[in-house]
């Protein structure tokens, strides 16, 4: 078992002030005392910035007392009660100023460490929506793929053999979606990194989703911002996996994105789920932070997020973000 230096600095700092006051009482040499100072000032320093704080407590008291009381013999003969105040309290500053300052060190090094602490929640929060966002998505998809594939096989092989295909394309993009979060746990350990998905990938998670369509305006999804641009894409995810957990079967799954005044939108619609198409799902479950988290995402990008029915009994998930300034000329 390695000893740490700092488990060092309380007892030396004891010791160091008992043999000061000693010095005091038998009074020793000026020269010698003043030397002790010196040594006393930069322990009471390191004590209060590393030592733990009952032991640290004890021997800062001591070490205070010892600075404080070296002068009093030098006055005792000669001055009044008020000088040998004085005198003691002229030393007690020097030594007060070194356990502030090794106390405002401690307090900065608590705050660092609060900081770091604080990040490293956030990042596995942020690690978890990401699981969330992306892996969910495709789980949904294997599940549902799965139980059609047993519900058609016996009728006709031919679906089911196409459904395993659009199973194994999912399991797919769910590891690469693994993979990106290790990436990201790399990259907080100072590894690689990997690019997070936006909205060039749309078309690919649409086409992915059976009977969706898409409708991008190239242009609007330029004027995007970068965080804006992932977050969309999150929206997407989420609102599309959404369709597969309460509407199985919707006839009609719509994805637009397009300039709306000052704005881009992008806006996920489907219809109602079809009939009996429900009980093809019993066993998914709602899981994760879902559009109550990504609400908090979309507004810290500058937008706004709205999810609703629509009259026809369908639900719409509407996005909203602003534009990025064009530059003049």
């Amino acid at each position: 078992m390695t000893l740490k230096p700092s488990a060092l600095y309380a007892p030396v700092l004891a010791v160091a002030a008992l043999l000061s006051l000693v010095g005091t009482a038998v009074r020793v040499p000026d020269t010698w005392t003043l030397a002790g100072m010196a040594v006393l000032l930069p322990l009471l320093a390191l004590v209060a910035r590393w030592s733990p704080v009952r032991s640290g407590s004890l021997a800062g008291a001591v070490g205070v007392a010892a600075v404080a009381l070296w002068p009093v013999p030098l006055v005792w003969a000669t001055g009044s009660w008020l000088d040998i105040g004085g005198a003691a309290a002229f030393w007690l500053l020097p030594a007060l100023a070194a356990v502030g300052a090794g106390g405002y060190l401690r307090r900065q090094a608590a705050r660092m460490r609060r900081a770091v602490r604080d990040a490293r929640r956030d990042q596995q929060l942020e690690l978890a929506r990401d699981l969330h966002d992306f892996v969910a998505h495709d789980v949904s998809a294997i599940v549902v793929q799965a139980q059609a594939a047993r519900f058609v096989a016996a009728q006709d092989p031919g679906q089911a053999v196409r459904a395993l295909e659009r199973i194994e394309t999912a399991g797919l993009s769910a590891l690469e979606s693994m993979d990106r979060t290790v990436h990201a746990l790399q990259e907080a350990a100072g590894g690689p990194t990997a690019p997070v998905p936006g909205l060039a990938q749309l078309p690919e998670l649409v086409e992915r989703f059976e009977g969706g369509s898409l409708d991008a305006d190239p242009a609007a999804v330029r004027e995007l911002s970068r965080e804006a641009d992932t977050t969309a894409y999150r929206v997407a995810v989420e609102a599309l996996t959404n369709v597969r957990r309460h509407a199985p079967g919707a006839a009609v799954v719509r994805v637009a994105m397009r300039r709306a005044g000052a704005a881009i939108e992008l806006s996920v619609t489907n219809s109602a789920a079809a009939r009996g198409a429900g009980g093809l799902l019993p066993r998914i479950r709602r899981s994760g932070t879902g559009l109550a988290g990504l609400r908090g995402r979309v507004e810290a990008a500058g937008g706004t997020l709205r999810a609703g029915a629509d009259a026809d009994g369908g639900w719409r998930v509407c996005a909203v973000f602003p534009a990025r300034e064009r530059p003049l000329g």
